[in-house]
């Protein structure tokens, strides 16, 4: 069971996170509320079968320089906060299908309300989000196959879980997304700083200052 934990969690994921992009909202239920449901789940379930899923680590963390890691996290948010100010500025210029691609992202929002999806995002989303793709998948595919070819490998299925939109930029925006909080996990191991960094950024990308 145990040599074959991140193969079934990868195949859950795929099947818990991929439709939420296709169908988007099934009565009251809406993409965030669905987001938020699918990382309770996979963070539930890995740490009720991986022992060494251990949530302690990052609380004592939070007593080992934390004022630096959450300073070094709020910077790294910045900078690919820019990375994506620029790359929506060119890509709006070279490409036609661009606009319409980073539109149909922000119809995730739907009628939700921003102070919902703010407090999602910090209180689920955001930490969820890096406990479960770097946390758990990233650090037992790292364990398995090595550092660089276990980080790779993790980018590439959080990418692929949202192929199903069919959204070129929504898969790029993940692809480098994932890239620099997987480099970020690989290089520090410091859940505090991807969980700042991945938060601060979700809500400054979505609901303080979007790319319209």
């Amino acid at each position: 069971m145990k040599r074959h934990l991140t193969l079934l969690f990868t195949l859950l994921a795929v099947i818990l996170f991929s439709p939420m992009f296709i169908v988007r909202q099934i009565g009251p239920f809406d993409f965030w509320y669905w987001m938020s449901a699918n990382l309770i789940i996979v963070i539930t379930l890995g740490w009720l079968l991986d022992p060494s899923y251990d949530f302690r680590d990052s609380v004592r963390q939070l007593a080992d320089g934390v004022p630096k890691k959450v300073l070094l996290g709020l910077a790294s948010a910045v900078i690919l906060y820019f990375v994506f100010f620029f790359g929506n500025y060119i890509s709006r210029m070279l490409f036609d299908f661009a606009g319409e691609g980073i539109a149909n992202v922000y119809a995730f929002k739907g009628d939700a309300a921003g102070i919902r999806i703010a407090l999602l995002m910090l209180l689920v989303i955001g930490p969820g989000e890096e406990l479960f793709w770097r946390g758990f998948l990233q650090r037992r595919y790292e364990n398995r196959l090595g550092k660089w070819r276990g980080f790779l490998l993790a980018t590439v299925i959080y990418t692929g879980v949202h192929l199903f939109t069919g959204n070129l930029m929504l898969i790029v925006a993940a692809l480098v997304a994932g890239l620099f909080w997987g480099w970020m996990y690989m290089r520090y191991k410091s859940m505090v700083m991807n969980v700042v960094s991945h938060t601060v950024w979700d809500i400054a990308v979505f609901l303080v200052v979007p790319f319209y």
